[in-house]
């Protein structure tokens, strides 16, 4: 291993991490090549002495072109890595010297927006209005491999969902409550508290069955001795949930409860009181283990870790339950004469 990382930091350019890259995007040499400006001989030398360092091959040749075997696909991965890190130095140094001020990447579910994120951001923003931001709002997995990649500096998410959460560095925030609701429009529920099996006729809007959120609900199900509904709506986007419930009466969904309050707020959405069994999931701030972060995501960190400092920002009142359907006025009978 020592002897590898010699012979990389030795004779490693960044020409050649390009070529890789090039490579796995074009399945051709020829192509790689002339996107680098380069003679296909010479890209056939610089793959050669590729190959030479780790001392095995990296591609193998297919009808569909050059495909990068298992080395390959590792050593691609991280050649991705370092050129998105190169040219996020590069930006944040031509930002910094025309007084931007740098930028700073977050992946964040949605749940913690209201909550962490945006009170975060607003106080990161007022010490360094220069600062230019990103947020990104996506599953856990998907944020995690942007992360990988380099385009993202941090994630506020899970990282237990990644095949290898021990390469995250993971500091939790907080649980992540989270609530039945359905649209504005409908009916009032006549309940205090309402089971699962009162919302049979229902049809469910949920999360693909990749998300944790998914696995949740199939739990709730099963508590309540129901079957997973064979017909549910799945989607990912708070979005396409909230406008598909405002549609129908006859949909419900399960969301977090910090973004179901906001809707509640603008009377597009109802909650219904409807008590879940299983423990809140937990969310946190993950990070590259080994990575540097760069002082505004050091700082950011720190806000998401100081709950007095966002203790200033409004935060949504609490769920009220749905109101009773009140019963009709009782009908005074006629004496018969």
């Amino acid at each position: 291993m020592k002897n590898t990382l010699n012979v990389l930091l030795g004779k490693l350019r960044m020409k050649q991490l390009q070529l890789l890259i090039a490579l796995d995007d074009q399945k051709s040499l020829h192509k790689a090549a002339g996107l680098m400006s380069m003679t296909q001989s010479a890209a056939s030398k610089a793959l050669q002495e590729l190959e030479s360092m780790f001392e095995a091959p990296l591609f193998e040749r297919s009808k569909s072109g050059m495909i990068p075997n298992q080395l390959g696909h590792c050593v691609i991965r991280y050649a991705r890595l370092v050129a998105t890190d190169l040219t996020a130095l590069c930006q944040d140094v031509a930002e910094i010297r025309s007084g931007r001020g740098g930028r700073l990447a977050i992946g964040a579910i949605m749940g913690a927006i209201p909550g962490y994120v945006v009170p975060a951001i607003n106080q990161l923003h007022a010490g360094q209005p220069n600062l230019s931001i990103e947020v990104v709002e996506d599953t856990s997995a998907r944020m995690l491999a942007q992360l990988d990649d380099g385009r993202l500096d941090l994630v506020i998410g899970r990282a237990a969902v990644a095949a290898d959460p021990s390469k995250y560095q993971y500091r939790p925030l907080a649980d992540e409550p989270l609530s039945v609701v359905v649209g504005y429009g409908h009916p009032p529920l006549p309940r205090n508290e309402v089971k699962l099996s009162h919302l049979a006729d229902h049809r469910w809007v949920m999360y693909p069955s990749h998300m944790p959120l998914h696995a949740l609900l199939e739990r709730e199900m099963d508590l309540a001795g129901l079957a997973m509904p064979d017909n549910p709506i799945s989607t990912a986007s708070t979005f396409v949930t909230v406008a598909l419930l405002q549609s129908s009466a006859d949909l419900v969904s399960l969301l977090p409860t910090a973004i179901a309050e906001s809707f509640i707020r603008q009377k597009m959405l109802r909650v219904v009181p409807v008590k879940l069994k299983s423990p809140s999931q937990t969310f946190g701030v993950v990070t590259r283990k080994g990575g540097v972060l760069s002082p505004p995501a050091e700082r950011f960190v720190e806000l998401l870790q100081e709950p007095t400092k966002l203790q200033g920002e409004p935060r949504p009142p609490k769920l009220k339950p749905m109101p009773k359907r009140k019963p009709a006025p009782a009908v005074a009978k006629r004496k018969v004469a």
